[in-house]
């Protein structure tokens, strides 16, 4: 068996302190942290079985408008004024219109009068309604920082109480708390 040597500690390497400047360290730090002005196909992504997708600039900008609360607001307004415009034309189009034997039937253009007044109303009323519950929903789920049944419910209840209270406190009270039954109901059902 041969012996094993044991290591002479004079003739050990001792490491010696490399000292660097301050510029050096400077372009150390830039390539370490990040060159900004580095091209994005140095962007290494992971292999997924879902296709990674590299938005740019302009795509980010939009869709920030998309998620942002005031847009959201705005296209809730717009539908609900289509939603509403839709239902006071039927409802105005099946509502009766009888008249006395000793008058004369309404004219064509009494009765298309009718169904606009029916109509507009409808929709300003189903546009507000869209407008004030998305742009509450979406406050809401900005502040608490979560999706869930909670943000339509409180909406539903504050849309309610603002609506109800045009016609008293008790409307607004029993407005707040029907809508937002109704609201937790219409999102239990989305959700499951």
């Amino acid at each position: 068996m041969a012996a094993t040597a044991i290591p002479d500690p004079n003739k050990m390497h001792k490491p010696h302190k490399q000292i660097f400047t301050k510029e050096e360290l400077d372009l150390v730090g830039v390539e370490l942290v990040g060159n900004f002005g580095r091209a994005r196909s140095h962007v290494i992504i992971p292999r997924t079985f879902i296709p990674t997708v590299m938005r740019t600039d302009q795509e980010k900008q939009i869709m920030a408008v998309w998620d942002s609360c005031p847009f959201k607001a705005i296209l809730s307004a717009g539908a609900g004024f289509v939603l509403g415009a839709g239902l006071g034309l039927f409802s105005a189009s099946i509502s009766p219109n009888i008249t006395a034997p000793d008058q004369e039937p309404p004219s064509a253009r009494q009765v298309l009068r009718e169904m606009k007044v029916s109509t507009l109303s409808y929709a300003k009323n189903f546009a507000a309604i869209g407008c004030v519950f998305s742009a509450v929903e979406c406050s809401i789920e900005s502040y608490r920082g979560k999706t869930d049944w909670k943000n339509g419910t409180l909406s539903g209840g504050v849309t309610g109480g603002l609506l109800g209270l045009r016609a008293g406190l008790k409307a607004g009270v029993v407005g707040a708390v029907g809508f937002a039954v109704f609201s937790t109901i219409i999102d239990y059902y989305m959700r499951h």
